[in-house]
């Protein structure tokens, strides 16, 4: 029966892991969909080299710091428990990789390819493992203290601010003031939003929380690209920012059991662990991106935004046959 459970456990977060893994291919899809044609190539494959660089950042380094373990035994030892402990690391590292997908959104069209490669390291081996391990870990007694003071810990189920808020965060530390165009997603500033208290909150209390969060994306979006001209190509910012941190909020709110929800949740600890996370996100932003941007430099020349990063970085366009043989309109 050990066996059984061992072999079902691995395989539930196996499954669990693919369709965040699948997640990625949205990213990609998203950012593709979005930039313009002379960006695409550069786009898809910061994407990919963004998850190969944050596997092996979190392999070695990120996973040890948020939760103290390390893959460096023997291949018994890995094997044991049907390989859990290997797959929950495939799970979590769907979640780290998730942040530079996040970033690469914002940055799209802007920034050179290796600083950014560079930049997905530091992040992925230091910046979100140190708040992983604070939410999922209970990482330095904050967990404990937020109990003993609130009566509840921070609760993030599936990671509106420990992955959405914080990648959103990351990137208003280095927004410029441009005004790149966007058609915005309302129903993924919902899923972001519903993701910190799924599961706690009665269905209805889920379709608040995602519409307050769609209202919200659609109202900072317009504000941050017409008012504020803020350089933010895919809107990251109101997107993960602004709707991770709401849905953080929002679990100790729409999780107590007077709106509906299982309970067990303090809007308090809440709010306190949703500011911690934003900080801690914003600092660390500020010291991977101010530190390349004095030492290698992070944007392309107007230049090299002019010829797209496709012939810049990478000498090929996206579709250079059709670019070739089809006529104008």
């Amino acid at each position: 029966m050990d066996t059984l459970k061992q072999g079902a456990d691995a395989l539930f977060i196996l499954l669990g892991a693919i369709m965040v893994l699948a997640m990625h291919a949205g990213f990609a899809f998203l950012e593709l969909g979005t930039v313009r044609k002379k960006n695409q190539v550069n786009a898809l494959v910061k994407i990919l080299v963004d998850f190969a660089i944050s596997t092996i950042a979190y392999f070695f380094v990120g996973y040890s710091v948020a939760y103290g373990v390390d893959f460096f035994s023997s291949a018994e030892v890995l094997a044991q428990k049907n390989g859990y402990d290997l797959v929950k690391f495939f799970f979590l590292l769907t979640f780290a990789a998730a942040i530079p997908a996040i970033i690469s959104g914002g940055i799209a069209e802007r920034a050179r390819f290796h600083p950014q490669s560079l930049a997905t390291v530091l992040i992925v081996a230091l910046v979100y493992p140190l708040s992983e391990g604070v939410a999922w870990n209970q990482k330095f007694g904050v967990q404990a203290w937020l109990k003993g003071a609130f009566g509840a810990e921070f609760h993030d189920f599936a990671g509106s601010v420990v992955v959405h808020a914080v990648g959103g965060r990351l990137v208003a530390a280095m927004m410029g003031r441009n005004d790149p165009g966007f058609v915005y997603n309302g129903p993924l500033a919902g899923l972001v939003a519903v993701c910190a208290g799924s599961d706690l909150m009665h269905p209805i209390g889920a379709l608040v929380v995602g519409g307050v969060a769609g209202a919200i994306f659609v109202q900072l979006f317009t504000l941050t690209q017409n008012r504020w001209k803020i350089d933010d190509v895919l809107g990251v910012w109101p997107l993960h920012g602004l709707c991770g941190a709401w849905g953080g909020i929002a679990c100790g709110l729409f999780g107590q059991t007077a709106l509906g929800g299982l309970g067990g949740v303090s809007l308090a600890s809440q709010a306190v662990g949703t500011l911690m996370a934003v900080a801690w996100a914003l600092g660390g932003g500020f010291a991977v991106y101010g530190l390349i941007k004095a030492t290698v430099g992070l944007r392309l020349s107007q230049e090299e935004e002019f010829d797209g990063a496709d012939l810049t970085i990478h000498r090929i366009g996206a579709t250079p046959d059709r670019e070739l043989t089809s006529s104008p309109p």
